[in-house]
């Protein structure tokens, strides 16, 4: 799938057709400022996580770091696992801040 813009998410959110948002920073950084509604796994702790995100297989998921770097190795860690739908959100948190 595509990756997302900041304003295509928050389109998104306004309409209530918020997909799943994965943040994949570190704790201390997702205590300073979040998406609201997202969840937060560390890239590190993701491959191990990958079983309990299972249900999540064919639904539309957004992964987001601060920049985009590490969420899209992220993106590419669950489409090795059969994730279908991962799109990253480009520029990350800077730039869904910066919108």
């Amino acid at each position: 799938m595509n990756d997302i813009t900041p304003a295509e998410l928050k389109e998104r959110q306004q309409q209530n057709q918020t997909p799943v948002i994965i943040d994949v920073r570190e704790p201390w950084e997702y205590e300073e400022t979040r998406i609201d509604g997202s969840q937060n796994i560390p890239l590190g702790e993701l491959p191990g996580k990958i079983e309990e995100l299972e249900d999540l297989k064919h639904q539309e998921i957004v992964v987001h770091c601060k920049g985009g770097g590490r969420s899209a190795t992220a993106k590419a860690l669950l489409q090795q696992h059969g994730f279908d739908k991962v799109r990253n959100l480009l520029g990350g948190i800077s730039a869904y801040n910066a919108g």
